[in-house]
């Protein structure tokens, strides 16, 4: 009887989250708050739904990208976008090793800063499969730091007397996710809006190589190393093909908003059952070290981030 209330009461918060369109990191934290507060083992049901709903997710936000704007820009700043990611991934690993950080933790909360944030853990989990309590933490690092960037970077921006191009470029650079970003640009100036946007677009567009490469790069270390063991991210190509239908069909392009929005309330379905999972066993396994890992990665890209925007302005 407990648990039957249990699964109810997780159904009818799943549902308020969808209905009332909740920002990404309630959805999370709601999760957090069922699991810490009931202590009760997630259904075991919730882990296939996760993946669905991750990946389904993932999908539909190519609605909400025009390609033709997308690889625009990121022709202009490849070297700008590739940058900031290698240094973004490369550091996180490395930090993540001195740390003691678990190898997919690290990777997680490196592709989240260098790409944009929950979408990109979302995309690369789905190839890694993480424990569960792994991709809670990454998520919840991300969405802290993601929160106390759309805060800080404008006041930041104007300290030092960004012009409004170099703070959109540095904005996208440096903000974990992309509704954070155009937040931030929103408050700078519309110029600031404008190339933050577009340029945080085309960074976002890196999920397809990085998910593709990690699929590889884990079949490269299996035992036989064969590339029949790759666990080919399908939904990346979805991901691609519903950006390319909804850029290049004219006819499609009106269903473009609904569809990226039923990604966003997928996402938050995803985002509620990952947080069902961190149970208080597992964040004292965890500790305090993917939080400081997540701190220094992010202050040190912030910090390359702002001639890498000068450079490409």
């Amino acid at each position: 009887m407990k648990r039957n209330l249990y699964i109810a009461a997780c159904f009818a918060i799943a549902i308020a989250l969808v209905a009332f369109d909740a920002p990404s990191w309630v959805a999370l934290g709601a999760g957090l708050a069922v699991a810490l507060g009931t202590r009760m083992d997630r259904p075991k049901q919730a882990k296939l739904l996760t993946t669905l709903s991750l990946q389904l997710g993932v999908m539909a936000l190519g609605a909400g990208m025009n390609l033709d704007t997308v690889l625009r820009v990121g022709v202009n700043g490849a070297l700008v976008t590739a940058t900031g990611l290698a240094l973004a991934i490369t550091l996180g690993l490395g930090l993540g090793r001195v740390l003691g950080v678990p190898k997919d933790t690290s990777l997680l909360v490196a592709v989240g800063t260098g790409i944009c944030g929950g979408s990109a853990i979302a995309a690369v989990a789905s190839v890694t499969r993480p424990k569960d309590h792994e991709m809670s933490v990454a998520l919840a690092v991300v969405f802290v730091l993601n929160a106390v960037g759309l805060i800080l970077f404008p006041a930041i921006g104007h300290l030092v007397g960004m012009s409004e191009p170099m703070f959109g470029r540095w904005a996208a650079l440096a903000i974990h996710d992309t509704s954070s970003v155009v937040g931030a640009g929103m408050a700078y100036g519309a110029i600031a809006l404008t190339v933050a946007t577009t340029t945080k677009l085309a960074r976002a567009l890196w999920i397809v190589p990085v998910t593709l490469a990690t699929a590889v790069l884990r079949a490269g270390d299996s035992e036989t190393g064969s590339l029949k063991n790759v666990k080919w991210p399908w939904f990346i190509l979805g991901f691609v093909a519903i950006a390319a239908l909804v850029t290049w069909v004219p006819a499609l392009a009106p269903f473009g908003p609904p569809v990226k929005l039923a990604g966003t309330r997928s996402l938050l379905v995803a985002l509620f059952l990952i947080g069902l999972s961190l149970s208080p066993k597992a964040i004292a396994k965890v500790g305090p070290k993917p939080f400081v890992l997540g701190v220094i990665l992010w202050v040190v890209l912030a910090t390359v981030s702002v001639p890498l925007a000068a450079f490409s302005t």
